[in-house]
């Protein structure tokens, strides 16, 4: 599983404004931060003031935070709102689904376990976890390895 840049760039910027609460961030001060194209920060800042993740002001002066506490954003939602496309392979898509398996392999439905437990594991953090350095283990395995 690989997320996308769009994704990468939204967790980078949630993680600068919980990291710089105080005041307005502008897109300039994160694309210095991070040495991001502010063209791709454009997009990524739209998506994420639409998806209620952040509060931008227009104007001069102007800027972003945060809309609500870094205890209150969810890492799982914010990948699934920021990926575009969850299909690891092939398969999940119903307009180029060219393998010759098909329909016969199991295999998506083990890849759709392990994405399910992939968008698990993020639901169990929110950014107060990861911004801080040090995340907390998960309290339990999600599943037993086999020998």
């Amino acid at each position: 599983m690989r997320l996308t840049k769009f994704t990468d760039y939204s967790l980078r910027v949630v993680i600068y404004l919980a990291r710089n609460p105080d005041g307005l961030a502008t897109i300039a001060d994160i694309a210095r931060e991070y040495d991001i194209p502010s063209t791709h920060l454009m997009k990524v800042v739209h998506r994420l003031a639409q998806c209620g993740y952040i509060v931008t002001v227009r104007g001069k002066g102007g800027g972003m935070r945060l809309a609500r506490a870094p205890d209150m954003i969810n890492v799982g939602d914010l990948v699934r709102d920021t990926e575009d496309n969850m299909d690891i392979a092939e398969c999940f898509s119903a307009e180029h689904q060219t393998c010759p398996m098909l329909p016969a392999c199991s295999l998506k439905s083990i890849l759709i376990e392990a994405r399910k437990c992939f968008l698990a594991t993020l639901d169990f953090y929110r950014l107060s976890d990861i911004m801080g350095g040090t995340v907390p283990p998960l309290i339990a395995p999600l599943h037993q390895t086999r020998d």
